[in-house]
């Protein structure tokens, strides 16, 4: 078998055998087969695309390149939650405890932000002492005792879609939804779980920008799935606008306790609630969605959630004050971004908004960027507000100075302002979709 003769099919549009993507993938992995060839491979499946058999055969060779994790020892259902991410989505903060609390098993490894949207380990990590880089020994042990625990992918965990993933990234090929699936399905089946919830988000903030592409790569990850012997659902779920108030790491850890104890933006705690509904429902622990919710409600109302939440802290380093002192880090300095006249918010830019956040060190653009844990955006006005000129729409927190005008003119681009009357506001949950 060659590559060239396998590169050639594809580029021709033809349908290439399981052992033929295993034996550029596992060639790949193990540095048999050079990285402009796989370029190349890429390319070919982002033009010509994937059938469903290639893409299960894909995510198969991905998973099984590294390690599998086994909970059986475990009791209570392995389930876990994907979101595909957006501006102001720290979902997996609440739901990851609600669904321990109520029984679940969640064996969760997450990723970092790139470009306009957070990412989970980034958030963790602006918890002082919080440790994202447990080893297969001690994530066992932190799951065992909590129920849950939340680690960055270690090199044992599906070690071809790190290397697939660093080549999608500098060769344009990110956008591929075989390749989404396979990337996103390899690291969450690997966990050992049997069920999955995906969040998959449309609108400005998302990378599916219309709902089309959004349901095309639900149901491209539903079918794998489902090939693959894992139960999965998927939310659509609006990104239009930011998730909450909050964006910037600490900023969405103290927006993440403000739900657990109760409080909050409305929107995120019925999304978090619908989500760990589902996943409740997925591990047979909830007879049915209102079940679900009716549970998910219990977890939070009783505090067991947050004490879940901050259990699983302490265990991987943090420190647990986080709820009542000041040991989360702050930006020095604040600024408001004021409306320019007066209106109804009619539009928001919402990548355009996880920019500003990204310019004031809240993100990253490189994977070596450094975060900076304190910076980022209140988000004062959301679509259908009200405002008056001079009204803040925006309240900036920022450390560098030298940052503040791009952040301030990004901000102002984002908004659109109408004139007369109140404008209709998206739903946040659009469709479910399951198997």
């Amino acid at each position: 078998m060659r590559a060239v003769d396998i590169l050639k099919r594809k580029r021709e549009g033809r349908e290439l055998s399981r052992e033929e993507i295993a034996f550029l993938v596992n060639g790949f992995t193990a540095g048999e087969i050079p990285d402009y060839q796989v370029s190349a491979f890429l390319m070919a499946v982002c033009l010509r695309g994937m059938s469903a058999e290639e893409t299960v055969a894909l995510t198969e060779t991905m998973l099984r390149s590294g390690t599998i994790l086994d909970f059986s020892g475990l009791s209570g259902p392995k389930i876990d939650k994907h979101s595909t991410g957006g501006v102001g989505d720290k979902t997996s903060l609440i739901i990851a405890p609600l669904a321990a609390s109520a029984g679940a098993i969640v064996p969760m490894i997450s990723g970092r932000g790139l470009g306009h949207s957070g990412g989970t380990l980034d958030k963790l990590e602006s918890i002082p002492g919080f440790d994202v880089r447990l080893d297969e020994k001690r994530f066992r042990e932190v799951v065992s005792d909590i129920g849950f625990a939340m680690v960055g992918q270690t090199d044992a965990i599906a070690p071809a879609d790190r290397k697939l993933y660093a080549l999608r990234d500098v060769t344009a090929t990110v956008e591929s939804f075989p390749l989404i699936t396979g990337s996103i399905l390899s690291k969450k089946l690997a966990e050992g779980i049997e069920g999955l919830v995906l969040d998959v988000k449309v609108g400005s903030g998302a990378f599916m920008k219309t709902r089309e592409d959004a349901e095309t790569l639900a149901r491209l990850m539903l079918s794998t799935a489902a090939r693959m012997g894992t139960k999965a659902v998927v939310l659509l779920t609006d990104m239009s606008q930011p998730l909450g108030t909050h964006v910037g790491n600490a900023l969405e850890v103290e927006e993440s306790l403000a739900v657990l104890r109760g409080e909050g933006p409305p929107d995120l705690k019925r999304l978090c609630i619908r989500l760990t509904a589902h996943m409740l429902v997925l591990g047979e622990i909830a007879s049915s969605v209102e079940d679900g919710e009716r549970r998910a409600e219990e977890e939070l109302r009783s505090g067991r959630g947050l004490s879940k939440f901050l259990a699983m802290v302490r265990a991987q380093g943090g420190d647990p004050r986080i709820v009542d002192s000041g040991v989360l880090p702050r930006a020095r300095a604040q600024k408001e971004v004021v409306a320019e006249r007066d209106g109804f918010v009619a539009a928001i830019d919402t990548e355009m908004l996880g920019t500003a956040a990204m310019v004031l060190g809240a993100g990253r653009e490189k994977v070596e960027d450094v975060i900076d844990p304190g910076a980022g955006l209140l988000v004062g006005k959301k679509l259908g507000s009200e405002v008056e000129k001079g009204e803040p729409l925006v309240t900036l927190h920022y450390n560098d100075p030298s940052r503040l005008m791009e952040a301030e003119g990004r901000v102002q681009k984002a908004y659109s302002i109408g004139d007369s009357r109140r404008p209709p506001v998206p739903e946040l949950i659009l469709a479910v979709l399951e198997q």
